[in-house]
């Protein structure tokens, strides 16, 4: 299903800006339609709609070369990373130009006297991880896939640290983009903090591409924790679960990662991954601290769990069982796939305050039960945020509508909860309307901003907002 918008293509813009590309870029230009549905949409269920080219660029400095061009000729721009966003952020609704930032992967910095660094926005987590091993350091925002840290940041990323370290808007010092006219703009400097001026950096972080290409970061760092320990521990019902993090949570136990899988999920990861858990709701948790201070937060983890009828709750500090261990919750999305072969996830997620937390995955059920879908549940609880992936065959237009279905009443019931439409997926095309519905006369305030930055509208058009 095709995301509809009144956008229109300027084909002779198009056509005008891809030859000087080409002319420009040769073979790091490319028009083949393989490449071209490539950097389209290629994850859940939103339909694909390709660019009309493909730029594969080094540098900041080719970057705003490539923007100058499209301003100029009035042709959208599509930033591109790895390609794992969910909500259809790399669809090109109206043609234009989709700039890969993949080759421009340097790490140009690293300062582990101040816990920062400096990288290109085609870095990888893992990259970066990587690299930073042998310094005792490490960047600690997870959300699952192996996303470009460019990416990560334009959707405002999370993942299962974000309970202890927050989310790509808590971690990044400072960026580098290049605004809609190929000007090329730093936002901050490497200070921790700074009262200069407007947020600039936290503009950008989340904007999904539609103010400005990111090609520079600086990110904050954290020491490795001398002792990690992770643990597993099922419960009767998910409700049990939800209160267990929400006493956990109010306890003061600094968790690191505190996950949910409900029983569906258990029965995917279980089959897919190789594990033998019971098939019931259940938490993946990780300690971080010294040797003493994970074995006493396990501990009173355990405490808090028992009064709340969890069971068979066991931790380890073994380095290859807890790889295992949280390898199979990122492989849920696969396992959860494959519960139903030859279908697509339709990709969902919310975010609650944590006290609503357990009502609201409770009502989601419910409406999962309703609407007939195969439909697993995860979530990164320790921050209120669960996803749900209903399984859709794509040729079956009944299954779809209730799939959409489900999407509107999990976010209808968010927001009521006063929370939101989505903790980290990002708005992109997918969940436009229900931004509407959550921040209402603010999409004004919005809209404002963007058309004073990007008049043109050629910044990522259709997503986030409609003009």
């Amino acid at each position: 299903m095709a995301i509809a918008d009144a956008l229109s293509r300027n084909e002779d813009g198009i056509a005008t800006a891809l030859g000087i590309l080409a002319q420009r870029f040769g073979e790091r230009f490319s028009t083949s339609a393989a490449v071209r549905e490539q950097h389209g949409h290629t994850t859940t269920w939103i339909t694909n709609q390709p660019p009309d080219g493909v730029v594969f660029v080094h540098s900041t400095e080719e970057v705003a070369e490539v923007v100058r061009v499209c301003a100029e000729h009035h042709v959208p721009i599509i930033p591109f990373g790895t390609g794992s966003s969910l909500e259809g952020h790399l669809n090109a609704p109206a043609g234009g130009v989709s700039i890969d930032l993949s080759a421009m992967n340097r790490i140009l910095a690293v300062h582990p006297e101040d816990l920062d660094c400096v990288v290109e926005p085609g870095v990888t987590r893992k990259k970066l991880n990587e690299h930073l091993r042998d310094t005792g350091l490490f960047f600690p925002i997870d959300p699952g896939a192996d996303a470009s840290l460019g990416g990560m940041a334009s959707t405002r990323a999370s993942g299962t640290n974000a309970v202890r370290y927050g989310t790509m808007k808590d971690n990044v010092l400072n960026l580098t983009a290049v605004m809609p006219d190929g000007a090329i703009v730093r936002t901050a400097q490497r200070a921790k903090k700074t009262s200069a001026g407007y947020d600039l950096t936290r503009l950008l972080v989340g904007a999904e591409g539609t103010l400005g290409v990111i090609t520079e970061l600086t990110l904050r760092l954290q020491g490795i924790p001398e002792a990690i320990s992770a643990g597993v521990c099922s419960f009767p019902d998910v409700e049990s679960a939800c209160n267990t993090v929400i006493a956990t949570i109010q306890s003061g136990i600094p968790m690191a990662r505190i996950e949910l899988l409900d029983t569906l999920q258990m029965r995917a990861c279980n089959a897919y991954s190789k594990l033998d858990y019971p098939e019931a709701p259940t938490l993946f948790l990780e300690f971080h601290g010294t040797t003493a201070g994970v074995k006493e937060q396990a501990e009173l983890f355990g405490e808090i769990a028992e009064e709340f009828g969890g069971g068979n709750f066991s931790w380890t500090t073994h380095q290859e069982d807890r790889a295992k261990l949280w390898q199979a919750r990122h492989d849920a999305y696969w396992a959860a796939i494959s519960l139903r072969p030859g279908t697509k996830a339709f990709a969902t997620d919310a975010c609650v305050p944590l006290s609503r937390l357990a009502d609201c995955v409770r009502g989601t059920m419910d409406d999962i039960a309703e609407l007939g879908l195969i439909a697993p549940i995860v979530g990164h609880v320790g921050d209120g945020n669960f996803h749900v992936s209903a399984l859709i065959d794509m040729n079956d237009p009944a299954e779809l509508e209730k799939a959409q279905q489900l999407s509107a009443r999990i976010s209808a019931r968010a927001i009521g909860m006063d929370g939101t439409c989505t903790g980290e997926h990002g708005i992109g095309q997918g969940k436009r309307a229900y931004l509407e519905q959550e921040l209402g006369p603010a999409l004004d305030v919005m809209r404002a901003v963007k058309r004073a930055i990007d008049p043109q509208n050629i910044m990522n058009p259709g997503k986030i907002i409609r003009l």
